[in-house]
């Protein structure tokens, strides 16, 4: 006997209803979207021209102070995830402002940070005791729970971009904040002091990490731009991403932080790269030169100070028509703990 298809359908929806009421759902009605056969992101390629938004911040400025909002931030929010407050669905990502004189309060939070100076010198970020004075190109790090704040005694506005894990922690309902009982710690230790006990291949004796993080608080763009040049030099260059290296945490080899990776690539002038995909979604700075990406089905004409993100499995091809260098970051150190990580790359 063939049962009716309009039956069998009237009896399914029926069952739904009932089961329902006491909050359950049938799977193989999800099963689809719930284990899908590749990944599917619903962050979009994006693009945010640093001509465009730093005006947008000096707006900012006019409206509100540093001390006001805690953190005067403009979010970068994914097209495809708005009201999220997230650049892709693990990571949150901002352009932060402080102008002379100001400081930004001190607070902690369990969301790990990151901060990559893109315009001005002279402001300083302080975490437990110690200050590192901002340059641009300088990849800083706050690690979970420590105390920070934000000062700005120079001359001249400062802006960097801000990077956190603060979609993934929600995610575990893990989320806590504590602001500190004055508006700036005290300084207890000497500026470029973790510099100098754990920044020259060397650690203090039998030293003992902590914390996943890494000890150093700033690595200086300086060294870094140093590093990949030498390497430009002396070769090879990779075909899909150049001349490129990953922050680490010097005491354990591993990433700066247990949930975000940071990178820095050199793109010779008139490099044309192969295209690659992975799980982990990223998030592109430009810090020097002109050129191009295509992620996806959009292609961004991108120049200094240019933030873009590229989707998780999303395909992308760097060109640059003059040497170029890009920071990078994203959840790759998080997916590797859990064993989620792929990638592909073009022949």
């Amino acid at each position: 006997m063939v049962s009716n298809p309009t039956s069998v359908s009237a009896e399914r929806a029926e069952f739904y209803r009932r089961i329902e009421r006491d909050h359950l759902t049938p799977l193989w009605e999800v099963l689809g979207s719930l284990v899908p056969k590749q990944p599917d992101s619903p962050s979009l390629p994006a693009h945010w021209p640093y001509s465009k938004v730093r005006p947008f911040l000096m707006d900012a400025a006019r409206l509100i102070t540093a001390r006001e909002a805690e953190r005067r931030v403009l979010v970068l929010e994914n097209p495809g995830l708005r009201g999220s407050s997230s650049i892709t669905r693990p990571l949150y990502a901002g352009l932060q402002l402080i102008l002379p004189g100001e400081v930004a309060p001190s607070h902690r939070h369990t969301q790990s940070a990151l901060r990559f100076v893109l315009e001005g010198t002279g402001a300083y970020t302080a975490v437990d005791g110690e200050r590192t004075t901002m340059h641009p190109g300088d990849f800083i790090v706050t690690p979970s729970w420590t105390f920070h704040d934000h000062g700005n005694p120079g001359e001249e506005p400062v802006i960097w971009l801000d990077g956190l894990d603060i979609p993934l922690v929600a995610f575990f309902d893990a989320g806590f904040s504590e602001r500190y009982g004055e508006e700036s710690q005290p300084v207890t230790k000497a500026e470029d002091d973790a510099l100098a006990r754990y920044g020259k291949n060397l650690l203090p004796f039998e030293y003992a990490p902590r914390s996943p993080t890494t000890p150093l608080l700033s690595y200086p763009y300086g060294s870094t731009r140093e590093a990949l040049e030498r390497l430009r030099r002396q070769g090879p260059v990779d075909a899909c991403h150049g001349v490129k290296l990953q922050y680490t945490n010097p005491a354990t080899g591993g990433y700066p932080m247990p949930t975000i990776g940071a990178f820095v690539q050199l793109l010779p002038r008139g490099f044309r790269g192969r295209g690659q995909r992975s799980t982990d979604g990223t998030v592109f700075c430009v810090v020097e030169g002109h050129g191009q990406s295509r992620v996806g089905d959009s292609v961004f004409e991108w120049g200094p100070k240019d933030v873009f993100v590229v989707p998780a499995w999303c395909r992308v091809a760097h060109e640059a028509g003059e040497e170029s260098v890009l920071f990078s970051f994203s959840d790759r150190p998080a997916q590797k703990f859990f064993g989620l990580f792929r990638e592909e790359r073009e022949p």
